[in-house]
């Protein structure tokens, strides 16, 4: 059996804090860690540290993330960067991430 793929979601939320809001999901094909950021800047930091610290090869990014924070932080890695599509996100006040973190 081949190594399972490790990636990560990132998710924005207004006080997510990297450092405490992760979990891991462990399956036979797949390793994720669900991790929680509060802006840009700050998911295009720990994509980069997830990359060379815990080797994830995939990144997945919530609907809150608009067009330019997507773009952020697959400009910050080098692997790839897939998006969930939310024009208005319900969690973010029915806003787009780029409205309320650009």
């Amino acid at each position: 059996m081949s190594q399972p793929l490790k990636a990560a979601f990132i998710f924005i939320a207004p006080g997510g804090d990297p450092a405490l809001h992760r979990s891991w999901v462990l399956t036979d094909g797949v390793e994720l860690l669900a991790i929680a950021v509060s802006n840009y800047g700050q998911a295009e930091k720990l994509a980069k540290e997830l990359v060379e610290k815990e080797g994830i090869a995939a990144i997945e990014l919530c609907g809150g993330f608009g067009a330019q924070g997507t773009a952020r932080v697959a400009a910050a890695v080098e692997v790839p960067v897939g998006v969930v599509r939310f024009d208005s996100h319900p969690g973010l006040g029915n806003a787009s991430g780029d409205t309320l973190f650009s």
